[in-house]
């Protein structure tokens, strides 16, 4: 079941300080993975030149099909490091609602030049979706969202990616990565399946297949106990579509090793540096955590 869909421009209190607009300074630059000297004066919270380059020498990029069991191929946006070795570990980034943007490929190029192979299925890719390069209406992408869900692969495309990164390096271990409605699918994706080694979920739905604003009831997080994986969160205090009282129920209920932080400065999609909804300090903290998490656990 699909998880709903918010508005990631809309889903903020207006008491925030959103702070999205910055110019990143010398910290702010080490914490996005030594993304190299450009980055150190590109202004974030909107469209922006990438932190790491797709012609970056230390890693390689591309866009490819991957098998899947069901549907079809579809396309998938990956990188790595120049070098592999046979335990090189591996993270599948599971899309936001603007599908593979230009965010989310700088995201798995940032994996990349950190040591990982990350690659993005386009979960939209028998759809016909825009690109969401800039977007700013999420109305143009909620049909697709939708449309998604009915097909009913998206599990199997996940697991696809999973399994491209395994044909490569077969002994990697591999990690999970989502941001909104990725997050939300990030979650179902866990639950009750042993493929993944780790995961790390950006302000999704922990209510899978439930409305964020549904009356909380006795069974809502009895899937808890199902999900095997390492989990961390990162979450917006401001959110206005996911409960914090929620994600706190939700993550005392896991029988796995998990670490879960609510941002009291953030809103939801705060780790989207190129949209307005981008708040610096949490986005950089979020991803030092999950480098670290991930290195904990996949490495």
């Amino acid at each position: 079941m699909s998880d709903p869909l918010t508005d990631p421009l809309d889903a903020t209190s207006a008491e925030v300080s959103r702070r999205g607009f910055i110019t990143l300074g010398s910290g702010a630059a080490l914490a996005v993975a030594n993304a190299g000297a450009a980055a150190a004066q590109t202004t974030l919270g909107q469209p922006h030149p990438p932190l790491v380059a797709p012609d970056d020498p230390a890693i390689r990029t591309t866009t490819q099909k991957i098998k899947t069991p069901a549907g079809g191929p579809i396309d998938a946006y990956v990188a790595h490091p120049r070098t592999l070795t046979p335990t090189t570990p591996g993270v599948v980034v599971v899309q936001h609602i603007w599908g593979v943007d230009a965010q989310l490929r700088d995201v798995v190029r940032r994996l990349a030049k950190a040591g990982y192979i990350a690659i993005a299925p386009f979960l939209y890719g028998r759809l016909n979706a825009p690109s969401g390069d800039g977007a700013t209406s999420v109305d143009t992408f909620r049909p697709f969202a939708q449309q998604m869900n009915a097909q009913g692969f998206v599990v199997t495309d996940i697991l696809a990616a999973r399994e491209d990164i395994a044909s490569v390096v077969p002994e990697a271990k591999v990690g999970l990565m989502g941001f909104c409605m990725g997050g939300g699918l990030l979650l179902q994706e866990l639950i009750g399946v042993t493929n993944f080694a780790a995961g790390s979920m950006f302000y999704g739905n922990v209510r899978p297949g439930l409305a964020s604003a549904a009356a909380t009831t006795a069974s809502t997080f009895d899937f808890t106990p199902r999900i095997h994986a390492p989990l961390m969160g990162s979450f917006g205090a401001r959110d206005t579509s996911i409960k914090p009282e929620d994600v706190r129920s939700m993550f005392d209920r896991l029988l796995a090793p998990h670490d879960v932080k609510i941002y009291d400065e953030a809103g939801h999609a705060f780790f989207d540096d190129t949209r307005a909804s981008y708040v610096a300090g949490p986005a950089n903290d979020a991803w030092t955590r999950t480098l670290a998490w991930y290195q904990q656990y996949l490495t």
